[in-house]
């Protein structure tokens, strides 16, 4: 697994940190994901979250931690989840500062199976995210069936959104959504000053992507001080 920092511009601390899958060498995420067929999803799926909970605290830390799940890997809600809630009894983690992400690697196959999923996670004390809001199979559409803690905004959407009124306009009314919903908003993927600025502007402060850290295997990177200085400044 390798670790990347969700930073809080409000005040200039790690919100979280994602667990992204890596190979055991390294080798990115697309790699991995490329070997997950309908033999192999659920012993993956299960894998990935207690590696991740194990490397975490291998590495101390100490607030959130955000874990994407295969939806199409969950057969049933509780039973699937008991691996994970041993994980992290076995080394002291508190399940309250886990959250789930739902990815769209994958097409959800049944909403309803979805929706009990975040459910049952959010009654354990899980918290609950939609990864890539704005790209992928599903959207808007999850939000009419359940309502997530948090929102990950997709990359695409921020990249150059200080030069692109379009994209400004769309996550504007984003903010406002998740707003009334209510539920957090972080913003994914950027990479320059001028994005995190315009995006902070915005009322966006949790912020992830390489302009503050890039992904560490198995560590946990500081995000840059001389960019969150400058941040802070304006």
């Amino acid at each position: 697994m390798a670790f990347q920092p969700i930073v809080d511009l409000g005040t200039g601390a790690v919100w979280g940190w994602e667990a992204l899958v890596r190979g055991a060498n390294g080798e990115g995420a697309a790699s991995v994901l490329s070997r997950v067929n309908d033999d192999n999803r659920y012993q993956f799926d299960q894998r990935c979250r207690t590696r991740a909970i194990e490397i975490a605290h291998q590495l101390g830390l100490t607030s959130r931690l955000s874990i994407n799940f295969l939806p199409n890997a969950v057969y049933e809600p509780r039973a699937c989840i008991r691996a994970t809630i041993e994980a992290a009894n076995r080394v002291g983690f508190p399940l309250d500062r886990l959250q789930f992400e739902i990815t769209e690697v994958e097409e959800v196959q049944n909403d309803g199976h979805l929706r009990r999923i975040v459910e049952e996670y959010r009654a354990i004390g899980f918290g609950t995210a939609i990864d890539d809001f704005g790209a992928g199979y599903a959207g808007l559409n999850l939000l009419t069936h359940f309502q997530p803690d948090t929102l990950k905004l997709d990359m695409n959407l921020i990249r150059n959104i200080d030069q692109d009124r379009r994209r400004q306009l769309i996550v504007r009314h984003l903010t406002l959504l998740a707003a009334e919903l209510p539920c957090t908003l972080i913003a994914e993927g950027v990479e320059t000053l001028d994005e995190a600025r315009c995006l902070a502007d915005m009322g966006i402060s949790l912020q992830q992507g390489y302009l503050y850290a890039r992904p560490g295997f198995e560590s946990l990177p500081v995000p840059d001080p001389g960019v969150l200085a400058s941040l802070l400044a304006a």
